[in-house]
């Protein structure tokens, strides 16, 4: 038998506190405890970027963390980005530089480059490859991706900047 914990989560702004099982990944906790199915399962080995959330602001593999491990902490899922029926600045360059196709790999890349963003860090090229490397997409050749991400980085961090 499992030993159950009583956590308490910041996720999207929102106050959780539920009891869950010790052995509860965070992945499961969001999709199944709270209905936030953004956060997709993967390949459950930390590897494709499917179920990536923020931390405190930190990108983390969400199949790779325990729920109990999340308590006292601040959660960022893709449903925390968008505000007000309108889009995120990050989904509003994905949709113009056409960055995605099914989908199910995008809130892990939205989200990292939100914590891009967030850290003032303005890539491109084969660098950004490399920072986004710890996420999967399977229909696309990552072009469009890349140019998504190169494009929200210069337009937030940029505007930062000038």
């Amino acid at each position: 038998m499992s030993s159950r914990h009583r956590i308490r989560v910041t996720v999207n702004g929102r106050a959780y506190e539920r009891d869950v099982q010790g052995r509860r990944l965070l992945v499961d906790f969001l999709r199944h405890d709270l209905g936030l199915y953004g956060t997709h399962v993967g390949c459950e080995q930390g590897v494709c970027g499917a179920c990536t959330v923020l931390l405190d602001g930190q990108v983390v593999k969400s199949c790779l963390m325990l729920a109990p491990q999340a308590d006292g902490r601040t959660l960022t899922t893709v449903e925390g980005l968008a505000g007000r029926g309108e889009l995120h600045p990050v989904q509003e360059a994905f949709r113009e530089a056409h960055g995605l196709q099914c989908g199910y790999c995008t809130p892990g890349f939205l989200l990292s480059a939100v914590a891009l963003a967030d850290r003032g860090v303005v890539l491109e090229g084969k660098s950004l490859r490399a920072e986004l490397a710890g996420n999967l997409c399977r229909c696309t050749g990552y072009q469009n991706i890349v140019e998504a991400v190169e494009r929200y980085l210069r337009q937030t961090v940029g505007s930062r900047r000038g």
